[in-house]
């Protein structure tokens, strides 16, 4: 019996092709019901080898991850729906580099609205045909510091 399996690359290059293709990829590799699987493979095809993820805090403090990271004690617990719903996405770009700044909500249900909100700040490169996510800060909103309506009401 002869299996075909496809590559990372052969499966996902359509995702890479464009800063905008690579960002709803990136949102779609995390978004799903509790049924569906994790996209571990394609959320890591979508990053470079070192990507480093970055979380904020009110306070302003900063803990850095590595992919990998993230993804082991997602994947040692059942899935709870998550699904990330982009609100609003800025982009900046120069020769290969990009940065993206991009709010989202966090919804159960991706057709109901959520007060769970974030704003990331994304960075890229382009190489070989392809655009990398280099890395990535977050900051989820909060009373104390609303910085998704200050995005959503910024030029």
């Amino acid at each position: 019996m002869t299996v075909f399996a496809q590559s990372p690359e052969e499966k996902y290059s359509k995702d890479v092709e464009s800063i905008d293709a690579i960002i709803n990829a990136w949102y779609d590799a995390f978004s799903g019901g509790a049924e569906d699987p994790w996209q571990y493979e394609r959320d890591k095809f979508l990053h470079s080898e070192n990507a480093l993820i970055t979380y904020v805090d009110e306070e302003g403090n900063a803990s850095n991850h590595s992919l990998e990271s993230l993804y082991i004690p997602l994947l040692l617990q059942p899935r709870k729906a998550a699904y990330e719903i982009e609100l609003k996405r800025k982009v900046s770009k120069f020769g290969h580099l990009a940065l993206v700044w991009t709010a989202f909500e966090v919804r159960t249900n991706p057709e109901e609205p959520s007060e769970v909100r974030g704003l990331n700040s994304v960075q890229l490169h382009f190489e070989n045909g392809r655009w990398f996510i280099d890395s990535w800060m977050v900051q989820m909103d909060s009373k104390d510091h609303p910085v998704v309506q200050e995005f959503l009401d910024a030029d």
